[in-house]
């Protein structure tokens, strides 16, 4: 090996040297002490020098990698020296890495691309990782794109670097919250769901369990990056992983291996201990991308093995835990069964089943628990099933209530803690439901009448059962009587049960009793802190009394302390997944460590208070529920007047929207009664011009304005006109009968007068008679003729008119119509909208009053403003007294050195330093012991 270093060391030729490494390289396995300590400091300067050879860099790499790591020796070491290697391999570590720069150059030789360099050089950062990882993450968190450069080994296309890369970043990124930020940041989320899916999800080899181990440390207590995965949407690309078919036989150990990976990486994103607020946005998620539908198929289906089922079935439960709206889905999820039953019931018949393994009844127990966790709807609906409106009389179905109840009052003490754990948590933080509790009954035996749930629960306790199921029991009635007043009154009215704890706490028993005294005394203490007195034989005072006799109030302490200094109480108190390692340690839960947390102070101060104490107490606890009172009345009030505000302000808004619309309505119906009125005066001038073309009718149709008198004097003259149009050709008829008469008679006459000239057989007296009448007749026809003609042209004249007159007096009487209908309809919104302003005013005057009430809070508080500023006025008058006095010191001080001035001492002003002043000191302590 000495050889071998120095023809490293001293060789020119490249081929030497090589070869020497070589050597050196199948030597380092077996002579893995003396390579190291000899051929190190060589190697790494071959590392720096020969970078330009591969293969020399390749060998060096792997030399190193044998000496550092400790994977080859393991295999053939013994168990009693693998100290001794873990020590080797840390100490040639630390070498190594003691300068930076050997970290530095191994990074850098890890960006080659040529495969003989970059992958032992994988190795051997791994294997540094390793042995010192904070020491070497350090290092490689302050190189320059240290953190990057590794990342690339995720996109190598060989396999087997990007394995080791894989490999590589998990040793990185553990424990350390920088460098999974920066790998994270890094787009290490797709790369690695990316290898995930093309190796196959669950059904894929070891590199998905690489994967996901990274995964969970990027991802692990890191809530930047859980916040960052949940907002890449990387989530939904979860979902794949847990699709199975319906036959779920002959699973491989990799995909059971990978498939329970897979599950805790949901539970890291949705664990109880990360911050409520992302834990709320994951779970929120994962039910609306259906992870949570995905999960809760497991759950049902079956096949599915049974570690994979009971970690589906924690899983399920964190997803639930405290979100209503995954709470609400679970509760509607029915398993696969004939008649369906709720998932919720075939699981608690698992946990109540004592053939069930261990494991899988704490994971139901945890999973309902989680359902019932702030899911006050949960709870009521578990507890209903126990009343007895809701119990189903026909027995075809079994409830949840009814299980519970079975399992409490089973032979296996498990099945009776699990299910008093249970109804426990379905009291959680209810009153009311812890008092809807006592009214149920439960028929013993055949014959004897029902005892109450509570009665029944002490009737086990004083048999003497194991101590587990006494443990669950004591857990129940502790979380059912706190807080509760009614349920501690209904509790210590049985007469047996005092006597029965007092019994219990004074005796001095085993160490295995010692828990159920510190429950016992739990209980009692819960019976007398929230005692409301109703009781006259179990007043509060009566039972101090009872205990400082029978017990002794250090003995009751002393026992109420065994709780929380039990081992298997501090277990509990960690977290709230029930996690036993046999079920002989089943003894606490989460929740009821928090309980006994609560309580223990206030009992132990309860205990040792006198009554006038109490009655002080129980004075300051009315006192503060009326001031509460008075508090919430007023905030109640408060509400309503804001309410109101808020009320009176939007309605005046829309009142003064409803305004500006009213007033836009108004000047448009202004404006349209403007062009109506410009019309209309349109209209008159016309009329004015037609008057003056009828110079007859000129009186009569002369109108000067829109009066209603004279539109009627019109109409009546019209009448008039009418009347006289139908007489006159009535008399026309008549006429024109007289006429044709006339014509008629004419025609005979001239008959006659032919009959006359032709025969002339009559006297001469009797023709000239004739002949005067002749001549009358044909005069009275011509004056008829006319008549008649004149009638006629009166007529025409009147026809004329009348045309004329009648469209002119018709507009006329449109316009009258329209713009006395105009009128009406703007006197009506006229009306409407003095009444909106009414209202508006008086909404005005109630928010006057209002402001009223607020402006003498504000007298109010000016007061005590004004009271303030003149306390600060006093204390700047003392103030300005300080200055005066400090003035007047300040001149005797200036006079005194005017003295010494004039004594011929120096004195130097007030503006030196410290140093001068104390030489000033000196000099006046000097003369005046000259003096």
């Amino acid at each position: 090996i000495q050889k071998l270093c120095d023809r490293v060391a001293s060789s020119t030729l490249l081929d030497d040297r090589r070869d020497a490494v070589r050597a050196l390289k199948s030597l380092s396995k077996k002579y893995r002490l003396e390579v190291g300590i000899q051929a190190m400091e060589h190697l790494i300067h071959v590392l720096q020098t020969d970078r330009s050879d591969s293969e020399i860099i390749g060998y060096a790499l792997d030399t190193l990698y044998n000496v550092i790591s400790n994977d080859l020796e393991e295999e053939e070491q013994e168990e009693n020296s693998a100290k001794h290697v873990d020590d080797l391999g840390s100490q040639f570590t630390e070498i190594f890495i003691k300068q930076q720069e050997n970290v530095t150059l191994l990074l850098t030789l890890v960006e080659e691309f040529d495969f003989h360099v970059r992958w032992p050089g994988v190795k051997l950062l791994t294997s540094l990782l390793k042995q010192q990882g904070p020491q070497v993450q350090q290092i490689i968190l302050v190189s320059p794109m240290g953190v990057s450069r590794l990342m690339d080994l995720l996109a190598d296309s060989r396999e087997v670097i990007r394995n080791d890369g894989v490999l590589l970043l998990q040793q990185l990124t553990k424990s350390n919250a920088a460098i999974q930020k920066i790998v994270a940041f890094e787009n290490a989320f797709e790369r690695l769901l990316d290898i995930i899916t093309e190796e196959g999800n669950s059904d894929g080899g070891i590199v998905v369990e690489d994967c996901l181990l990274l995964l969970q440390n990027l991802l692990k207590n890191n809530n930047s990056n859980q916040n960052f995965f949940k907002e890449g949407s990387y989530i939904q690309r979860m979902k794949p992983w847990f699709e199975v078919g319906d036959d779920n036989c002959g699973w491989s150990a990799q995909k059971v291996t990978n498939l329970h990976l897979m599950l805790q990486l949901v539970r890291v994103l949705v664990s109880p201990t990360n911050p409520p607020g992302a834990t709320s946005s994951c779970q929120k998620a994962m039910f609306h991308c259906g992870l949570l539908q995905q999960l809760c198929t497991i759950l049902m289906a079956t096949g599915v093995p049974a570690d994979i089922l009971t970690e589906t079935i924690n899983t399920v439960s964190e997803v639930i835990r405290g979100c209503q709206t995954n709470q609400d889905y679970f509760a509607s999820v029915n398993a696969p069964s004939n008649p369906p039953r709720p998932a919720i019931v075939v699981l608690l018949m698992s946990m109540v089943n004592e053939r069930q393994p261990f494991v899988l009844r704490c994971a139901v127990l945890y999973c309902f628990q989680c359902f019932l966790y702030k899911n006050q709807k949960g709870q009521g609906e578990i507890v209903s099933t126990l009343l007895p409106s809701t119990i189903d009389a026909t027995g075809n179905s079994v409830s949840a209530g009814q299980l519970l109840c079975g399992g409490l009052f089973s032979t296996d003490s498990l099945s009776n803690w699990c299910a008093a754990v249970a109804l426990a948590h379905a009291l959680q933080e209810n009153g009311t439901l812890k008092e809807q509790l006592l009214r149920v009954q439960l028929a013993t035996s055949i014959g004897n009448p029902p005892v109450s749930l509570l009665q029944q629960c002490t009737n086990i306790l004083s048999q003497g059962s194991k101590v587990q199921t006494r443990v669950g029991l004591l857990m129940l009635l502790c979380t059912w009587l706190s807080n509760c007043s009614i349920a501690v009154t209904h509790f210590l009215h049985n007469p047996a049960n005092v006597p029965f704890l007092t019994g219990q706490i004074a005796e001095n028993l085993g160490e295995e009793e010692q828990l159920v005294q510190g429950l016992c005394a739990l209980l009692l203490g819960i019976s007398i802190y929230y005692n409301d007195n109703s009781l006259e034989n179990y007043r509060k005072e009566k039972l101090k009394q009872l205990i400082e006799k029978r017990i002794g109030r250090e003995n009751f302490i002393e026992k109420l302390g065994f709780i929380s200094k039990h081992e298997l109480y501090s277990r509990a108190a960690q977290k709230p997944q029930p996690s036993f390692s046999s079920p002989d340690h089943m003894m606490f839960d989460h929740e009821f460590t928090k309980l006994v947390k609560e309580l223990e102070g206030v009992i132990s101060k309860a205990i040792y208070k006198s009554s006038e104490e109490d009655k002080k107490e129980e004075e300051v606890k009315k006192t503060l529920e009326q001031h509460d009172n008075i508090v919430t009345h007023y905030k109640k009030v408060i509400r309503e007047q804001d309410q109101e505000l808020e009320e009176l302000k939007q309605r005046i808004s829309t009142l003064t929207s409803q305004n500006e619309q009213l007033q836009a309505t108004v000047t448009q119906q202004v404006s349209q009664i403007q062009q109506h009125k410009d019309q209309y005066n349109l209209l008159k001038v016309q009329l004015g011009k037609d008057s003056q073309h009828h110079n007859s009718h000129g009186d009569t149709l002369q109108m000067n304005g829109i009066q209603t008198e004279e539109v009627s004097k019109l109409k009546e003259e019209l009448e008039e006109w009418k009347n006289k149009h139908e007489l006159l050709q009535g008399q026309l008829k008549e006429k024109d009968s007289v006429i044709e008469k006339l014509n008629s008679s004419q025609l005979e006459m001239g008959a006659t007068e032919q009959s006359l000239q032709s025969s002339r057989f009559g006297g001469l007296e009797h023709s000239n008679e004739l002949q005067k009448e002749l001549e009358m007749l044909r005069s009275q026809i011509q004056l008829q003729a006319a008549e008649i003609s004149k009638l006629q042209m009166e007529n025409q004249k009147l026809q004329v008119m009348n045309t004329a007159a009648d469209p002119m007096l018709g507009d006329s009487g449109a316009t009258a119509a329209m713009s006395s209908e105009l009128e009406a309809r703007l006197e009506q919104e006229i009306k409407e909208l003095k009444s909106q302003i009414k209202a508006l005013s008086e909404e005005k005057e109630s928010l006057k009053q209002q402001l009223d009430s607020s402006t003498s809070t504000v007298a109010i508080l000016q007061d005590k403003n004004s009271r303030l500023e003149r306390e600060v006025a006093e204390s700047k008058k003392e103030q300005d007294d300080l200055l005066v006095l400090l003035a007047d010191q300040d001149q005797k001080i200036s006079a005194q050195k005017m003295k010494l001035k004039d004594f011929g001492v120096a004195v130097e002003d007030e503006d030196d330093t410290e140093s001068g002043d104390q030489g000033d000191e000196d000099e006046d302590g000097d003369e005046e012991e000259q003096d």
